[in-house]
Formats: C-alpha cells, sequence, structure tokens
C-alpha cells in the first residue's frame, strides 16, 4: 500500500480524477472557510445536508454521495473528524475507509485541509487507512487481496508532515509483518519459520541475526526453556537479531518477545473451546520482528537488540510434567506446578541471556497471563516495572502511538505465592494476582537491569467475528525507541554546544 502526501486545495482535489475522495469534516462547521472557487458549492451542499439532519452529528459520521456534481471522484464521502487530534482522525478515517470494503477502489485522496490536524494526526491516518483495509491470505486458496493500493493524503503543508509519512509507512510494515505471522497457524509458524523470517531481515542496513537451535541452547545451560520444548517434534530456536545504529560504545535496548508458537497448556492441557486461539501466544515474538522490520526502514541511530525464545508447548510422552524442577541459565532452581504457565519458563532464561549486553533498558513483550485479560480487559496492555523513568517513558509512548498500557503494581508481598520447599521459585503462585505474580517471577531473573514487562495477552488479537492478531504493540516499542534517539540527538547536541562554549571562554 502507497502512502503519499501533496499540498492540495479543496477545489483541486474535488478536480482531480480518482476513486474516491474521502473529506474530514470538521466539529466546528463555522470555521470551514467561505470561498469564490468551484469547492463552495461541495461545503454548501455538506452544511445543507447537516442542516437537514441527513448528516449525523457525532465523531466518524459519514456523508457519502455517488457522482456527485462538484467531485470529479465517482464516490464522495465526508466524515467528521472531531478535533482532528490524532486518535479522533484515526476513527473517522476507520470509518471512512470501512465504508469502502467490497468496492472495486484502488486509488483514494484523503483531504485534510477543512480540520487542523495535530501533531500525529498524519500519522495516524496513514495507520488507519492501512488497519482498515488489512486483509490476511497466507493460507486461503481463494482470497481478496488488499484492494485499494494508494492512499493521498492532502491538504495544506507542515513541516512535520513527510516525517510523520515516513514513520507511518515504517509502521505499517512492521504491525502488518507482526499480524501476519501471529495470524499464521501453528503448522505455518513453527519456530524454525520464525527463524526464517528473522533472517530475512539481514538483507537490511546494520541488520544481522543468529539462530540458535538445541544443541547451543543446552550449551548456554537454558534448562527452563528447554523443558518446555521437550514435549514437541519441532526443534526450538533462540533469535537474536542485532541493529547496530548506534555508536558501538552506546548500550543498546533489548527487545524480549516470547515465541510459543502454539500453546496446548502441555500436561497441564487447556480446555478444547478456543484452544486454535492459542496460535496467538507467539504475538510478543511477532511484535518483536515487527518493531525490528520498522526499525530497520527508520534507521535510527540507536542499537537494538531482539531475543525470540521459540517453541511449541505440548503434552507427549517427554513433556515436563507438573511438580518437575529444572534449573534456569541463572543457576535459579524452578519447580514447574503448572505446564501451562511456559511462557515465564523461556522468557526467564531470555532475560539472563540479555545481561551480557549491559542493555540500558531490557522490555519483555508477552501473552503471558488471562489474568491481566480480567484486570485490563482488551484496552490496555499490562505494563511492570521496578525502574520509574522507563515505566513513564513507556508509558508515553503508548499514548503517543495510540497503542496504550497501564502500569501495574510490583509489590514484594506479591511473590509470596511463588515460595516452594523444593526449588528455589515456582512458575506460579495462587489465582489472585495471578499477572503481578508472573511479572514477579520475570523480575527474580533481571539483576540490576533498568527491566519492564508488557502483558499483551489482552491486545494482541481479537476474538469472535474479528478474530486476528492487531501487531500491538509495535507502535508502543517504535515510539519509544524513537523518543530515545531523539533524546540521544538533542543531549548530543546540548553536550557539543557546552564544549563549544567552554573553548570559546578560554
Amino acid at each position: 500500500m502507497n502512502f503519499e502526501f501533496k499540498p492540495l486545495t479543496l477545489e483541486a482535489v474535488a478536480l482531480t480524477q480518482t476513486d474516491a475522495l474521502i473529506v474530514l469534516w470538521p466539529d466546528d462547521e463555522d470555521a470551514v472557510p467561505v470561498s469564490d472557487g468551484a469547492e463552495q458549492h461541495l461545503i454548501d451542499w455538506v452544511r445543507q445536508t447537516s442542516d437537514m439532519g441527513l448528516f449525523d452529528k457525532g465523531l466518524a459520521k459519514i456523508l457519502t454521495a455517488h457522482l456527485h456534481p462538484a467531485c470529479a471522484a465517482p464516490r464522495l464521502i465526508v466524515v467528521r473528524a472531531g478535533d482532528a487530534s490524532p486518535e479522533e482522525v484515526r476513527k473517522a478515517v476507520l470509518a471512512a475507509m470501512a465504508s469502502l470494503k467490497g468496492s472495486p477502489v484502488q486509488e483514494v485522496i484523503l483531504y485534510m485541509g477543512l480540520v487542523t490536524p495535530a501533531v500525529g494526526a498524519h500519522r495516524a491516518a496513514v495507520l488507519a487507512a492501512a488497519e482498515a483495509t488489512y486483509t490476511y491470505t497466507s493460507t486461503l486458496s481463494r482470497f481478496k487481496a488488499r484492494v485499494i493500493k494508494t492512499v493521498t493524503l492532502a491538504g495544506q503543508e507542515a513541516p512535520q508532515i513527510e516525517q510523520e509519512l515516513t514513520e507511518g509507512r515504517a509502521l505499517v510494515s512492521g504491525i502488518e509483518w507482526a499480524k501476519e505471522w501471529a495470524n499464521r497457524p501453528g503448522n505455518h509458524a513453527t519456530p524454525s519459520d520464525l527463524a526464517d523470517a528473522a533472517e530475512s531481515l539481514e538483507k537490511e542496513k546494520h541488520i544481522s541475526v543468529e539462530v540458535l537451535g538445541p544443541k547451543e541452547v543446552a550449551k548456554l545451560g537454558m534448562g527452563a526453556f528447554m523443558a518446555v520444548a521437550q514435549g514437541s517434534a519441532e526443534p526450538l530456536r533462540f533469535i537474536v537479531i542485532r541493529y547496530d545504529g548506534g555508536p558501538k560504545s552506546q548500550a543498546p535496548v533489548v527487545l524480549v518477545g516470547k515465541g510459543i508458537t502454539f500453546d496446548t497448556g502441555g500436561i497441564s492441557i487447556k480446555p478444547a473451546p478456543e484452544m486454535d486461539e492459542m496460535k496467538f501466544d507467539m504475538g510478543g515474538a511477532a511484535s518483536v520482528l515487527g518493531t525490528m522490520r520498522a526499525v530497520a526502514q527508520l534507521q535510527p541511530k540507536l542499537n537494538v537488540i531482539a531475543l525470540i525464545p521459540t517453541c511449541e508447548n505440548m503434552p507427549d510422552g517427554k513433556a515436563v510434567k507438573p511438580g518437575d524442577v529444572v534449573t534456569s541459565m541463572s543457576g535459579t532452581t524452578i519447580e514447574i506446578l503448572n505446564t501451562d504457565a511456559e511462557g515465564r519458563l523461556i522468557l526467564c532464561d531470555a532475560l539472563t541471556y540479555a545481561e551480557r549486553f549491559h542493555p540500558r533498558a531490557v522490555i519483555d513483550v508477552a501473552t503471558l497471563t488471562g489474568a491481566c485479560v480480567i484486570a485490563l480487559g482488551h484496552v490496555r496492555s499490562g505494563l511492570f516495572s521496578a525502574d520509574d523513568h522507563l515505566a513513564t517513558a513507556l508509558s508515553q509512548a503508548g499514548d503517543a502511538a495510540q497503542d496504550p498500557c497501564w502500569r501495574m503494581p510490583l509489590d514484594d508481598a506479591y511473590a509470596e505465592g511463588l515460595k516452594t520447599n523444593f526449588a528455589d521459585v515456582a512458575n506460579v503462585g495462587g489465582r489472585a494476582g495471578g499477572s503481578i505474580a508472573a511479572a514477579k517471577f520475570l523480575q527474580k531473573f533481571t539483576g540490576h537491569m533498568p527491566w519492564a514487562h508488557l502483558d499483551i495477552a489482552g491486545t494482541a488479537w481479537k476474538s469472535g467475528a474479528a478474530k486476528g492478531a492487531t501487531g500491538r504493540p509495535v507502535g508502543l516499542l517504535v515510539q519509544y525507541l524513537l523518543s530515545l534517539a531523539k533524546e540521544d540527538s538533542a543531549s548530543k547536541t546540548a553536550t557539543k554546544k557546552k564544549k563549544q562554549a567552554k573553548a570559546a571562554d578560554a
């Protein structure tokens, strides 16, 4: 899908041949300028229709017309865009683009010149247009591919627009790659398949990939990770992706993505209804893959490392049993009381591995607990961190990216349930506060690293008629990384100016 921007007036776009014209309409209709141009006929028509009650009030309400005499496009859609904030533009564009579903429209002009778009609104428009038209195709013999090929944003020029489009294009690429891999069934997204996907990133500048198999993982002593994988015929993979965009001396950000490509629950087997959705249990890995693809396209001056432990959780005769005790890479022994609490077992070894990079921050992403869905539903991801600075940065990034999270507590008292007589720690506590206990388990393997955990069990996919991956939290992670790169650049500039001032004084 192609996105571009053109500085055009409403009169110009109304006279442009295209398959569909979408016009964002402001809350304050009186703010729409009066003109002597041909577009005034179009504006008067919208106002008259609104006055007659034929154009409903409210955000994302739509007015449509075919073969309008003031418009060269055969389809005209006017949509109420509220205050033109990124969130309201997103909702408006989603509604307008959804109204084109099933039509043969291939080219769309999205006119934003009648509203005053807030910073981030053009990026939001790009993401919404892509979201509304995304189609899964990988395992369908007959499918309807995305029909809309080009979306041209039009309106008044602003300094940030080109950057917003650049970021929007990269985010669409990353989010849709994350959706693609999370949507694939388990037999089309094995650990080996994920490794192949990661290796395809090596064609990008500054990207290198290393894939470790069972022998290498055993040599590292990743006993918790191996325990989860031992019940499956599919061999595990430990994927390391490096993006070296910053100075060699710069400590990297490490992203860790849970990659359970299918989760039966193991011996603690899940109930049959909706078990098919456990193909989404590698949503954390998919989002980390998507984030790295977006980063590779945006090329920030930053070092980022992605770690993806990936395997299946299956219940065959070799599977780990409830009550078994395993030794993690850190040397900590773990009593596995519930084999369906497997995500934290593969993540804990990956977190120990992350220590070797002396990271500036470690963020793990996982569809970890049903308890987080009960706590936060499907709106916000759960954020756990003892580092206030990191937690604030991630929360702000989520808000800016319209990919929100909510900080949860990490009181030491929540770890009481993880005590056991037979190992250093148990992998589950009681039912109450389950998402917090899971985070406390992971925290034991983070040492002194600045660490955060994102539980995306409620946000990584949708069920029901809209079943499918969301691509979250790619937006949050990319926003966080871009903000970090911006901070680094500002700090470098400030340091340079201080040195220049000092030299001048000397």
